[in-house]
């Protein structure tokens, strides 16, 4: 699929696996970029299933979320589904369970923390135990995915900024763009720290934090202006400070 349109990836189409969305600023535009797609298709006797396109539309699914041009939310016929599943009774439902819940996890703020509980059963030869802790959490998920907000599609012409934060077990960031004063989401990235990184000082685990998030974003960030918050004040006095670590300056 790539070899076939790679002329015109990133321009007027999108590629991902054997789909393809095809897309333009105004009809016309949109109208002009189908007609050249579809006579590719035909030139290469590519077979396109008629049940599965959509022709012409301001709001599609893809991949399992609902896109438009100002956002991106979830497919409410899968979260619909994620809502009646009931409480796993094998560790083969848990890891089902979060691996649908996780696939929408750049919409849930805090989504290690809040499903760590559930996680815990996924540790090797750990006795499965149920108790109400993780029933209140396998709910505490499925009500935050109901709710999940909807995030902003990112513009290229706005600068990203990042809110960092690292705790006791884990850092996390969001990654946002500012409209009209009003800071928008746009990722909710979070990372479990291993036993090593647990054993860091408060400094080196917002360190962390920001590194995490830069390593996350990378695609996104090379080569643009960004903002960084955190709320670790040690932080930006480390570059004046002649005597801090060497890998805390790194």
């Amino acid at each position: 699929m790539m070899y076939i349109f790679s002329y015109i990836v990133e321009q007027t189409l999108e590629v991902f696996m054997d789909d393809f969305s095809v897309f333009g600023e105004t009809y016309t535009d949109c109208l002009h970029n189908l007609e050249e797609v579809l006579k590719r298709c035909e030139m290469t006797n590519l077979v396109l299933n008629w049940e599965k396109c959509h022709f012409m539309v301001q709001k599609s699914i893809v991949l399992g979320h609902r896109v438009s041009k100002n956002d991106i939310e979830v497919d409410k016929t899968k979260i619909e589904v994620i809502d009646k599943l009931s409480p796993p009774t094998s560790v083969k439902g848990i890891r089902s369970f979060l691996g649908h819940v996780g696939f929408y996890r750049r919409f849930i703020k805090d989504f290690s923390k809040v499903a760590k509980l559930l996680c815990s059963l996924l540790e090797h030869d750990k006795p499965f135990q149920f108790d109400k802790g993780r029933l209140q959490t396998f709910r505490e998920l499925k009500k935050v995915l109901i709710t999940a907000p909807v995030v902003i599609a990112l513009d290229w012409t706005l600068l990203f900024e990042l809110m960092c934060d690292g705790s006791d077990h884990s850092v996390e960031a969001v990654l946002g763009q500012r409209k009209n004063k009003v800071f928008h989401s746009i990722y909710y990235p979070r990372k479990t720290l291993n036993k090593a990184q647990i054993n860091y000082t408060t400094t080196e685990k917002e360190l962390l934090a920001i590194v995490f998030a830069f390593d996350k974003f990378r695609a996104y960030l090379v080569d643009t202006k960004v903002t960084v918050y955190t709320d670790h004040v040690a932080i930006k006095h480390l570059i004046s400070k002649r005597d801090a670590k060497p890998r805390l300056i790194r």
